[in-house]
């Protein structure tokens, strides 16, 4: 009977013992409730993860981003992983960060113009009507103009409606393919000088003029370039050989500018256009202007073994390099090159007497 009673207290202690347990217990299962269905498992689970977890109390943590921040400092150079080190070094990487950065500003560079290819634009600015002895006609006054960009100074040409009707007709016939979608406008007997004639007239030869010039053939034809700047170069060189250097030089100039818009910088035309702009220059007493002009010709006719104006334009860049004191050492060496391969220096003609013989047809 004692041990029976003996028993039931035990089991009513352990009772209360185990009620206190499980009140403690279901306050951690509220934040862990699948904890009480888990087995004890700590050896096996330390196995798995071996090697793999590492814990460091806060403090710890403090004191060694403190030291990294300190080195970081010292040596003034962008944080790595410890564990990246080797591989993405700061000293490995900015060489190739700077390379990619140079790479791709290069090829912003280069891309400016291939995105937005410039556009030669054909614009009638003014039309008046000339009265003439024998003729009555409408000069026309047009404007080349690259699209995107601004020019100081505007090239220029005027021309009338024959000029035109010229250049359609010698067109036609070396390009009759080319040319037959392209329309002109016609000759009228009457009502030529009115406003309304005029106007349309020069939207019609803005619009024959930027169909000629899209067709590749074409704008680089002799018929098509020397409508725009022949005119120019036979006023200039004649005004250069009656002496009127500052006309001439206005007139050299536009004819340059005419034969920069078309893009045709390295022919035979535009060497002796810089040869009438060195000339008039050095005639008005503008050296270093001069000077310019030949070393630019010098340039184009770098890759060239030879040419009739290679020797002229040598011994003015010599003269004038030593007048503005500038270096000519190399075109000293280009001109005893030239008296070793060639007859001799005093047989060549100067810049001002090859522009004075040289025929413009």
């Amino acid at each position: 009977m004692a041990a029976h009673i003996l028993h039931r207290l035990r089991h009513a202690l352990a009772g209360e013992g185990g009620r206190e347990e499980r009140a403690r217990g279901s306050s951690e299962a509220e934040d862990f409730p699948e904890s009480s269905e888990l087995e004890d498992d700590t050896e096996g689970l330390s196995t798995r993860l071996s090697g793999t977890l590492s814990f460091t109390s806060h403090e710890e943590e403090e004191d060694e981003e403190e030291e990294v921040d300190g080195a970081g400092e010292e040596l003034g150079e962008p944080l790595q992983p410890a564990g990246a080190a080797a591989e993405w070094s700061p000293a490995a990487e900015r060489p190739g960060s700077s390379l990619l950065t140079r790479q791709l500003q290069e090829l912003w560079r280069k891309s400016r113009g291939s995105l937005a290819p410039q556009r030669l634009l054909f614009e009638v600015t003014s039309a008046s009507v000339v009265n003439e002895r024998s003729s009555k006609y409408v000069l026309y006054t047009i404007y080349l103009i690259r699209s995107g960009r601004f020019d100081k100074a505007p090239a220029v040409i005027a021309r009338r409606y024959s000029d035109f009707e010229r250049l359609n007709r010698r067109l036609r016939c070396r390009f009759s393919c080319d040319m037959a979608s392209i329309a002109f406008p016609r000759k009228r007997l009457r009502r030529n000088f009115t406003a309304e004639t005029i106007a349309k007239r020069s939207r019609a030869f803005e619009q024959f003029l930027s169909h000629l010039h899209s067709i590749a053939e074409i704008r680089r034809s002799p018929e098509f370039l020397e409508f725009f700047f022949l005119q120019d170069l036979r006023a200039a060189q004649r005004l250069t050989c009656t002496g009127m250097y500052r006309e001439a030089l206005a007139t050299w100039a536009n004819a340059y500018r005419l034969q920069d818009r078309l893009g045709v910088c390295s022919s035979g035309r535009f060497l002796l256009t810089l040869a009438g702009l060195a000339v008039c220059h050095q005639e008005l007493d503008e050296l270093c202007e001069a000077h310019s002009c030949c070393e630019q010709a010098l340039q184009l006719l770098e890759a060239q073994g030879s040419h009739p104006l290679l020797g002229p334009f040598l011994q003015a860049h010599v003269h004038l390099a030593w007048k503005v004191g500038k270096d000519k050492r190399r075109s000293e060496a280009r001109l005893q090159d030239l008296r070793e391969a060639g007859p001799p220096l005093q047989q060549q003609p100067t810049l001002k007497e090859y522009l004075i013989k040289e025929p413009l047809e």
